[in-house]
């Protein structure tokens, strides 16, 4: 709050001996000074929860707040993050969609994706083991099991067993901006309003496809 507003909330007394030298003058002086720092925090306090303008310190913080913890899970508080800073924030982004396709194909796909940075997860039911998953990952995010597994884990249906397979030798985990591959699907306010038609999910639910309209996925669930 400046000076001169101050001034405005004190006694008309008050403001008559506030003048340029007084002791009163000087406080208020103080008190601007005082404010500033909390109101340039508050002018902009929606940067602390959007995840991509968020301090790199807070991000971790923001998993929790969207149920999203589980991907940085680590048995000590100093271990470094399993995935980068930016990834992690696309996560965060994404979660309403994740939390809305959650215990879905595409949903689990998504999720891993998103946290990986690698496309082309595919995800199995055999016909002689129901209730049952098998997650093949691509070669490409070999380095990255610990991460999947727990990913898997965690938006599998509860009743559903699963097992994750690499295809292939692992390959080195691609480094530098990878996670720019991953399109960030659109606001939940671009949903298709329509009711879309029912399709397999894991462990023989009936769920809905993911509306193909959505810019966010270049596959139908399956």
């Amino acid at each position: 709050m400046r000076r001169s507003a101050i001034e405005r909330l004190l006694p008309a007394a008050y403001q008559r001996a506030c003048v340029p030298g007084s002791v009163l003058w000087a406080l208020l002086e103080v008190m601007e000074g005082l404010h500033a720092p909390d109101e340039a925090i508050l002018a902009e306090v929606d940067a602390l929860f959007d995840p991509y303008r968020a301090p790199d310190g807070l991000v971790v913080r923001l998993t929790r707040w969207v149920a999203m913890d589980h991907v940085v899970a680590a048995p000590r508080p100093d271990a470094p993050l399993p995935l980068p800073l930016g990834r992690l924030r696309d996560l965060v982004a994404n979660a309403a969609l994740l939390a809305r396709w959650r215990g879905t194909p595409y949903g689990m796909r998504r999720a891993l994706e998103l946290a990986t940075g690698v496309p082309g997860f595919v995800i199995d039911e055999p016909a002689e083991q129901p209730f049952h998953i098998v997650v093949r990952v691509p070669a490409t995010a070999g380095g990255q099991l610990a991460l999947v597994t727990r990913i898997v884990e965690a938006e599998k249906p509860v009743a559903v067993t699963a097992e994750v397979a690499l295809d292939g030798p692992p390959s080195p985990t691609p480094e530098g901006d990878s996670d720019a591959a991953i399109p960030t699907p659109a606001p939940d306010g671009d949903f298709d309003a329509a009711t879309p038609t029912p399709g397999p999910a894991i462990g023989r639910a009936a769920v809905p496809h993911h509306p193909v309209s959505h810019p966010s996925s270049a596959e139908e669930p399956s």
